[in-house]
């Protein structure tokens, strides 16, 4: 339990940061599941727009530090192979 006047302060800090954090996880969580869904439905075009939709939230996630870096790339990336195999198909 905090009971310098420090640690007291400090867990109010880390309650407002993971309240935003947690908003910020779930802003992005959201834009990739509109992704996911264009991809299942086999809509090139939504899923493009929804790709170009997520990529920014995604890479916002990774300066805010709710994301790593590494993560973001390789979501997007294996989003990206996703949508342009409709394309394909």
């Amino acid at each position: 339990m905090a009971n310098t006047p420090q640690s007291k302060k400090r867990a109010r800090q880390n309650e407002k940061r993971f309240a935003v954090n947690k908003s910020r996880r779930s802003r992005i969580r959201t834009f990739l599941r509109k992704v996911e869904e264009a991809i299942a439905s086999g809509d090139q075009e939504a899923a493009v727009t929804a790709l170009r939709n997520a990529q920014p939230e995604l890479m916002r996630g990774v300066t805010k530090g709710v994301v790593h870096k590494n993560t973001a790339s390789r979501k997007i990336s294996r989003l990206s192979a996703r949508v342009k195999a409709i394309a394909q198909s």
